[in-house]
């Protein structure tokens, strides 16, 4: 499959777009880091952008007490990929990270 030939002012506006989604994800990542937001919140919210498409991996890592070897350990014992993202988990997935993680 091509890649589509953008315009000048459509790549911007996709780059200025992407700039955004990650200023969200880190001020997400930075309340779920302090306790403001708790896990169970954002596995449910799903009709948020920045929520859906974060990778389940940046989430674990944004844990309180929990680094990339865990987040990493975590995701094997469920059985989720590296590349998933939140809006992919299974209910049963969903379910196991919170058990693991309540």
């Amino acid at each position: 499959m091509a890649v589509p030939q953008l315009t000048v002012d459509e790549r911007s506006n996709a780059l200025l777009k992407a700039q955004e989604m990650r200023s969200k994800r880190m001020e997400l990542r930075k309340k779920l880091k302090s306790g403001e937001i708790k896990l169970t919140e954002l596995l449910n919210d799903l009709d948020n952008e920045v929520v859906a498409r974060m990778r389940v991996k940046y989430l674990l890592e944004s844990l309180p007490q929990v680094g990339k070897i865990t987040a990493k350990k975590i995701m094997e014992d469920i059985g989720i990929d590296e590349s998933r993202r939140i809006q992919g988990l299974g209910h049963r997935q969903k379910s196991f990270l919170l058990e693991k993680l309540a």
